[in-house]
């Protein structure tokens, strides 16, 4: 009687776990004329983790027209875009290693997919964050507004 109380109240607990967790899932495409097909993302309160799915449209190689999608504040999205400049192709154009860096995707080229998940608790509400493509030159017209609300 005992051992089936245990194991209903581990199972009661794992489901309400499972309840609090909620992963929502974001889409983005980026094309060969470098542009992404939105330019907010809205992720809502209640998510405790967040799923972007970035798909390359376009048709040229990573070389040529790769694309990720990036996450900073607003306010360091510049800093972060020219430090990826020199971080090269083969760092996705990401500085290794910088804490300013919410999250990212690795580059990808044209008919490719990648995603990312990363916790809402990295993010505060009412803070001003920007997505963006830090491949050199892109992110002057691959940007947007991510907002936790």
């Amino acid at each position: 009687m005992l051992k089936n109380f245990v194991v209903t109240l581990g199972l009661l607990l794992a489901a309400d776990l499972a309840q609090a967790a909620k992963t929502c899932t974001l889409q983005i495409e980026g094309n060969d004329l470098m542009r992404y097909n939105v330019a907010e993302m809205k992720v809502a309160a209640d998510c405790t983790e967040v799923e972007v799915v970035l798909k390359h449209v376009g048709k040229l190689p990573v070389q040529t027209m790769g694309h990720n999608w990036v996450l900073t504040k607003t306010a360091e999205f510049m800093a972060v875009a020219n430090a990826g400049v020199a971080a090269g192709l083969a760092k996705d154009h990401i500085p290794p290693g910088d804490a300013r860096v919410i999250a990212h995707t690795k580059m990808i080229g044209g008919g490719q997919s990648t995603s990312v998940k990363f916790p809402t608790s990295k993010l505060t509400k009412g803070s001003d964050y920007t997505f963006f493509c830090s491949f050199p030159g892109h992110y002057g017209l691959m940007k947007g507004k991510f907002i936790l609300q």
